[in-house]
């Protein structure tokens, strides 16, 4: 009888054994460290392989003389904003307390928390300006949320220093594309360990965990107390109660999945067909089912056909067709103020039912509701400032944000007026509404540079009676551009001298691609 035994993945503790592979490590990560007076900057997120690579700094550092740790070390962690609650939570709380330890142990590690500029957040972008649930063909959210940050702090921190080396928990097992295309820079080195990243200039990574596996990097935070006093057991914990049937072994054979396949991301991510992560902490913790509301609104984002939700016209009011039918646009108001109302109700939700911690959860700042009222107030000309009002039904409290008295030239007590006499028509009362809006606005400036072109745009943008018209006009103006005739460029008599172009019996001239015949 013919047995087949499981065959463990290599480890990159196989060949000196565990103890001796760490000493080199941080030997190497000291060396590197003390070689030049280039800052460090340590990408953090909270998950394993983030906190792998820092505790690997953090032992590299502490085993040093004190005047020796001469450069700083900026741990930059990346809060989207829009992160798994209980993750955020985690990492903000983790931050906090490497800032202190650091202190304690005279080491020159410097935490950061980063978020995206207020115009860039998630809730600015699809609430207010309407931007639909992220795509992978309309992928909006990724630069603004998370590159856009990070690579800001990284650009100072080379404009005020010449040059920084990222230090990432980047791995190659992590896929086949992610190993092919770190082999490729690796090939570009210019010095050893150090890659040249990609995207921003006078950068070098070091990746000391580039050939860990998953179970590698379960192994050494098991086995190596957090060096600023954080519990890595609880980090175990939190990945398992992330895992759908709820295990999370540290040494598999190659059929069984590994812990570290769980992933945390923003809880509103469409860019997936499933939230697993939320949805086993949900289903494995009953402490954690006061996050259902997110999954549930999470949920809503995600549909299939959303074209009910969205405008017709594109963001600046063209009409463009895709196999005869309109390519769907920014949300509509009325679907922009359902969202705003979900959003604040599953906060309130949350705040009242949910645990202690959670009584101040805080799903969209003031200074992006704020932004998003300026946006829909003078951008979109929708002066009837419907955010206040939408607030207050949600949470049952006063909106605290600024007044908008200067913002708004008509006032409110017009739109119920113009209401009527569009007779509940949208495009007309949007299209009546702007045109106010604009002429009004301009009315109280010193210079009205602008004006029609600004009224012309809205007239544009909403003369149509409907969708069916608009449609109609579009697929018309399509048809004929298409059967306008191309005009052939007139003939220099030089060609025709020198026999390059003859001319043809009717008249009109042929040029020959043959050369002179």
């Amino acid at each position: 009888m013919n047995r087949t035994l499981p065959i463990r993945p290599r480890s990159a503790f196989d060949d000196i054994g565990f103890a001796a592979t760490i000493d080199e490590l941080t030997r190497q990560t000291q060396q590197l460290y003390l070689a030049d007076d280039v800052p460090w900057v340590v990408g953090y997120s909270g998950g394993k392989d983030s906190t792998a690579v820092l505790e690997l700094v953090w032992l590299a550092l502490a085993g040093l003389p004190p005047e020796q740790r001469r450069k700083p070390v900026h741990v930059i962690s990346t809060d989207t904003l829009v992160e798994n609650p209980v993750v955020a939570a985690w990492v903000a709380h983790s931050l906090e307390v490497m800032a202190t330890a650091a202190g304690e142990q005279q080491l020159p590690i410097r935490p950061n928390r980063l978020t995206p500029a207020v115009g860039d957040s998630f809730w600015v972008n699809l609430i207010g300006r309407g931007y639909p649930a992220p795509r992978h063909k309309f992928r909006w959210c990724t630069e603004r949320l998370k590159i856009k940050p990070s690579n800001a702090f990284i650009r100072d921190v080379v404009r005020a220093h010449g040059e920084a080396i990222l230090v990432l928990g980047t791995r190659k097992a992590e896929s086949s594309g992610r190993a092919h295309r770190m082999n490729a820079l690796e090939s570009r080195r210019v010095r050893d360990l150090l890659s040249p990243n990609q995207s921003l200039q006078n950068c070098l990574v070091y990746s000391p965990v580039e050939n860990w596996s998953n179970d590698d990097v379960w192994t050494f935070l098991m086995q190596t107390s957090n060096p600023w006093g954080y519990s890595n057991k609880d980090l175990l914990s939190m990945y398992q109660g992330a895992s759908p049937d709820g295990e999370c072994p540290l040494v598999v054979d190659a059929s069984t999945p590994s812990c570290g396949d769980s992933r945390f991301g923003c809880w509103v991510c469409t860019l997936v067909d499933k939230d697993k992560s939320m949805s086993a902490m949900i289903q494995n913790d009953e402490e954690k089912e006061w996050m259902l509301p997110l999954l549930e609104l999470r949920n809503e984002l995600d549909v299939t056909d959303d074209r009910n939700l969205r405008d017709f016209r594109r963001m600046n009011g063209s009409v463009q067709l895709f196999h005869e039918r309109p390519i769907p646009g920014p949300y509509t108001q009325e679907a922009r103020e359902r969202w705003l109302k979900k959003l604040l109700e599953a906060q309130a939700w949350i705040r009242a039912n949910g645990p202690t911690h959670a009584g101040s959860l805080e799903l969209i700042t003031l200074d992006e509701l704020e932004e998003i009222r300026r946006i829909w107030v003078v951008e979109k000309h929708e002066f009837e400032d419907r955010l206040p009002v939408t607030y207050k039904e949600a949470t049952g409290e006063p909106y605290l944000g600024k007044t908008l008295d200067e913002h708004l030239p008509l006032g409110t007590e017009v739109v119920d007026v113009l209401r009527e006499i569009t007779g509940g028509d949208r495009l007309h009362f949007e299209m009546v509404r702007d045109l106010l809006d604009i002429e009004q606005r301009h009315k109280i400036r010193a210079r009205r540079a602008g004006l029609f072109d600004e009224l012309e745009k809205a007239l544009r943008r909403g003369f149509y009676d409907d969708e069916a018209d608009a449609t109609s006009r579009a697929q018309y103006r399509k048809k004929q551009l298409e059967e306008v005739p191309i005009e052939e460029p007139p003939v220099d008599p030089a060609d025709v001298t020198i026999g390059y172009v003859r001319l043809m019996e009717t008249g009109k001239e042929a040029a020959s691609t043959e050369g002179p015949q």
